[in-house]
């Protein structure tokens, strides 16, 4: 579904505000989120999805300059008259970020890290989150938390200094940090969850376990460099392990097949596993526009409220 909803977005004047190499030349994180919020919604109002993930609110009559599209036809052929229908964001729910700072997110082979990246993508979200009105959040983590900014209707400020503030510079681990979120997010709310998972398909497992426990709406960003993904290499060289330090010798004409078979047995094992685990998961390629996350962030809430209501 990503796909299709990406295609009938990029065409649009917005989406070149997505391209994380335009992003990487925003100083400013306020700036950065509101541009690409701004250039997502420019885009989806000019795509066939506008009202996802919105609710119905009431009527008002049309005025010079709105979209035709969101003229109610049904009440014009009753009425004689047009209005367009408005929509009202969700609202009074818990958007949390955890954000994986741990060292190996500082690699990157271009422009932008990894770090640069979810960074970016934490910004947004958080940003479009409070514009729908939501308590906003975040934990930062890498073998342990980091920085802790508790959801409030109040908190944007303090979530894009922590991210400015923050730095991919240890090691990490999944488990302890975010057993330690499930321990202090008691309510109920929207979490992303924003790694490059550089542990196994168990221990990723194990370590989401007790937020999916606690019946989180558990978003996955899965983020990797392009380079991780399609090893594109020729020259033998020492590879370094950015969390342990430890250097190999790498000849990539031998491994590269091997290496991205490894690499998507273990992407499409995650993801599996986290599906099992009710968790969205998505795969990000940090060379692609931050359209395809924010449509699944949209997606992951429409899912998110019709469970309540159901519930």
């Amino acid at each position: 579904m990503a796909r299709h909803l990406t295609h009938a977005y990029t065409n649009t004047p917005g989406a070149r505000f997505l391209d994380p190499n335009v992003l990487a030349r925003i100083d400013n994180l306020e700036l950065l989120a509101r541009t690409v919020v701004d250039g997502f919604l420019h885009g989806l109002h000019s795509s066939p999805y506008l009202g996802l993930s919105m609710q119905f609110a009431e009527h008002r009559p049309y005025m010079q300059g709105d979209d035709i599209r969101k003229i109610d036809w049904r009440l014009f052929a009753r009425t004689d008259r047009h209005y367009v229908k408005q929509y009202e964001a969700e609202t009074n729910a818990n958007f949390v970020v955890l954000l994986d700072v741990s060292k190996s997110m500082s690699y990157g082979s271009g422009p932008v890290t990894k770090f640069d990246y979810a960074r970016f993508l934490a910004a947004a979200l958080t940003y479009f989150s409070r514009r729908q009105r939501d308590r906003v959040g975040l934990y930062t983590f890498d073998s342990e938390v980091v920085e802790h900014v508790r959801p409030s209707v109040r908190h944007l400020d303090q979530v894009l200094h922590a991210l400015e503030r923050a730095n991919p510079a240890r090691s990490g681990s999944l488990g302890p940090p975010l057993f330690t979120v499930a321990s202090t997010l008691p309510r109920r709310g929207i979490l992303a969850l924003i790694s490059d998972f550089y542990e196994s398909p168990e221990a990723i497992v194990e370590a989401i376990r007790p937020l999916a426990g606690r019946r989180h709406d558990l978003l996955v960003f899965y983020v990797l460099d392009s380079a991780e993904l399609d090893f594109p290499f020729e020259r033998s060289a020492s590879f370094e392990d950015l969390e342990t330090g430890e250097k190999f010798p790498v000849v990539p004409e031998k491994l590269r097949d091997d290496y991205r078979e490894v690499v998507r047995a273990h992407v499409s094992d995650v993801q599996r596993r986290l599906v099992g685990q009710r968790a969205e998961c998505l795969l990000l390629d940090t060379s692609q526009p931050l359209d395809v996350a924010l449509f699944s962030y949209l997606n992951a809430r429409q899912k998110a409220r019709s469970g309540r209501g159901a519930a």
